[in-house]
């Protein structure tokens, strides 16, 4: 045996008897291969400086644990099922809260109902979809719009006898119409309507899953349907998501829907409150464009015959929004109308009658107003401004705002007054009255939105110059691009023009 010197023992002794004391020779063992080494794979210890490392263990030392087999694989701990179901349960409330947020920051029925369609689609995992808005109370709006589906493709849909259909059972309250309708296999359903079996063909979907939109307090809106390409249906997890979100959708649906009702009645009353056609009158042509805001606004236009082939045109804004604003500018303007019938040759006379019914009869509100005498024969214009944005004349050969004096708007002041304006148009020229409403949309200081105008009526296509329609949707167009004339706005856009032969 070699003699080792007592220092080199009493480590390795040490290290041995540490390792078992923490487990490592016997975890070492457990997760070994158990086998006999043969000759040609059997360990060979390491040498540490040409010495054999190998030392029998001493007398005082614990030998070591014979091999053991491996233990079988425990079953996943309940902890490990539970952690797994709530990572679960936190990926379907994240999906839900980001489908929500975004259905949630749509402020449009349309927008909505197609966010709807698409959010509906991912959760059940269906490619088609559509969604049939019809208000069980019967005050509308009623449409159908479809997601990956054409309108020739709804046209088809909409063939199929309604009570064959999913969304139909849904709005009509027929049997089994009351919840979620699973059709997971249309071809295989026996009593499936023969135009049905057709059209689910000649579209290429062979299952469908329905949903009832309903609120409430609005109580059922529509209903909503999602197609899949081959024979499929929701399960369980699926079915619950939507549901959860369909029920949030149908009330944000249910608050736009009294928005879009409220934006349809203010626009049919302001409308209603304004001219439904523009005289005839030799030797001029007329056009008007009016947009109104969601909440329905003050601004209006008026373009009537008066005595000796005369014509009047005039523009004005009511102050404030809503359903007062609008009663008051249909007050307005038909008190403007009798004036001008009297005595509309002097447009300083109807506007201080105006003025005086204006402060009179409502003292907390103000007006401005601009009201043009045209006798069309001499291509003469005599107008007179209460606080309105001066006419802008259209022509081959000048394009210039008329100036007009300034005064106050009207219910402003204990008496108004101001001079009128003659003004001769050329043969051709367009005389262009619009409210304030125009400047404001587009977002700059008065300046530039009157320098914005001017740049776009000199712009103005020869070839339009003859239609004044035509020029009154360019100056729109221009001045307000991107269809920023037609979005929602608090300000309303008129534009009159009147072009002389």
């Amino acid at each position: 045996m070699l003699d080792i010197p007592s220092r080199v023992r009493v480590h390795v002794e040490t290290l041995l008897a540490a390792q078992n004391d923490m487990g490592v020779c016997d975890a070492s063992q457990q997760y070994a291969p158990v086998r006999e080494p043969d000759a040609m794979n059997a360990p060979h210890p390491s040498k540490v400086a040409g010495i054999d490392s190998t030392v029998p263990p001493p007398a005082h030392t614990v030998a070591p644990a014979p091999p053991a087999t491996p233990a079988p694989l425990a079953p996943p701990a309940a902890g490990a099922l539970l952690q797994d179901r709530l990572a679960g349960w936190v990926s379907d409330l994240t999906t839900l809260h980001e489908l929500t947020e975004r259905l949630a920051r749509t402020d449009c029925l349309a927008d909505a109902l197609q966010e709807l369609l698409r959010a509906g689609s991912a959760l059940v995992g269906a490619r088609r979809g559509l969604l049939v808005l019809e208000p069980a109370d019967g005050l509308g709006p009623d449409t159908t719009i479809g997601l990956g589906l054409g309108r020739a493709d709804l046209g088809h849909i909409e063939t199929v006898p309604r009570s064959s259909t999913a969304y139909g059972r849904i709005l009509d309250g027929l049997l089994g119409g009351d919840g979620d309708i699973a059709q997971p296999d249309l071809f295989a359903e026996a009593g499936l309507d023969p135009r049905h079996r057709e059209v689910a063909a000649r579209l290429r979907y062979a299952a469908s899953y329905a949903l009832p939109l309903a609120g409430e307090r609005a109580g059922r809106l529509g209903a909503a349907v999602w197609l899949y390409d081959e024979p499929a249906e929701p399960d369980e997890r699926r079915r619950h998501l939507v549901g959860l979100y369909v029920r949030h959708a149908a009330e944000h649906l249910a608050r736009l829907l009294e928005v879009e009702r409220t934006r349809a009645s203010m626009a049919t009353m302001t409308e209603e409150l304004l001219p439904s056609r523009l005289p005839r009158v030799a030797g001029v042509q007329l056009a008007a464009r009016h947009r109104t805001g969601p909440r329905g606004g003050g601004d209006w236009y008026d373009a009537l015959p008066l005595p000796d082939a005369a014509l009047g045109l005039a523009v004005g804004s009511v102050t404030g929004s809503g359903p007062s604003a609008v009663a008051a500018m249909g007050r307005l303007r038909a008190s403007l109308r009798a004036y001008a019938v009297m005595e509309g040759e002097d447009p300083v006379a109807v506007l201080s009658d105006l003025e005086l019914l204006l402060r009179l009869t409502e003292p907390a509100r103000s007006a401005t107003a601009l009201f043009a005498y045209c006798e069309p024969a001499l291509r003469k214009i005599t107008l007179a401004g209460a606080g309105h944005c001066p006419p802008l004349l259209v022509g081959e050969r000048r394009t210039e705002f008329v100036e007009t004096s300034v005064s106050a708007p009207l219910g402003m002041l204990a008496c108004w007054e101001a001079p009128s304006v003659e003004v001769e148009a050329a043969a051709g020229e367009t005389v262009l009255l619009y409210s304030d409403g125009l400047l404001h949309r587009t977002g700059d200081c008065a300046d530039r939105a009157f320098s914005r105008l001017h740049a776009a009526a000199a712009g103005v296509p020869r070839a339009l110059r003859h239609d004044p329609g035509a020029i009154a949707d360019h100056v729109l167009r221009t001045v307000l691009p991107d269809g920023a004339a037609d979005q929602d706005s608090a300000e309303d856009v008129v534009v009159l023009a009147a072009r002389f032969d």
